[in-house]
């Protein structure tokens, strides 16, 4: 399961979650979610990209879905 960074930061930003208030649901390192909304880190593991999506309320798939360019 590879996570979308973008779409990760623009729902978590839509929210008005900071990264900091992001690392405080999940228990996940600032850093670490930082570089994944960055696309440093591209394989998680399902166990953190459910995490994270249930920290913000969303389906996994609303944070690992690509855009397809037009």
């Amino acid at each position: 399961m590879t996570p979308n960074g973008d779409a990760i930061k623009a729902i978590r930003t839509a929210q008005k979650l900071s990264i900091r208030a992001l690392s405080l649901r999940t228990g996940l390192n600032r850093g670490y979610l930082s570089r994944l909304e960055r696309g440093l880190i591209t394989h998680p593991g399902e166990g953190k990209v459910a995490l994270i999506a249930a920290a913000m309320q969303v389906s996994t798939s609303a944070i690992t879905h690509k855009e397809t360019p037009t």
